[in-house]
């Protein structure tokens, strides 16, 4: 195998990867001021964090005999810690306490 070409399609994903980070920071000043992207940053990140959330209901339910009932009390606990306490890690970690807590002494 011919070393250069070798190094040069390194230098070239190096060089393709490092331009797809920095373009973000690069693009923001302009991409700010637009209205539609101001309208995906208001209304994406609940959408993304919800097909997580549904995705790894469904994937965990499928790991044993309980069905998705752990994970539902879990994140039952989360919403409700979070909208009364309005504090993310006291929900999170107590959600998570709850799910470890739940699958340990539960049906496996």
């Amino acid at each position: 195998m011919d070393h250069f070409y070798v190094v040069t399609v390194i230098f070239a994903m190096g060089l393709v990867t490092f331009a797809l980070r920095a373009l973000p920071f690069i693009a923001a000043q302009w991409l700010q001021k637009h209205p539609m992207i101001e309208r995906l940053g208001q209304s994406l990140p609940l959408a993304i964090m919800s097909l997580l959330l549904i995705h790894s209901v469904i994937g965990s339910s499928s790991e044993h005999d309980a069905g998705p009932w752990f994970e539902l009390i879990a994140i039952t606990l989360v919403v409700l810690l979070q909208w009364f306490s309005k504090n993310p890690l006291l929900s999170i970690l107590a959600g998570t306490a709850l799910y470890v807590l739940l699958r340990n002494l539960g049906v496996h």
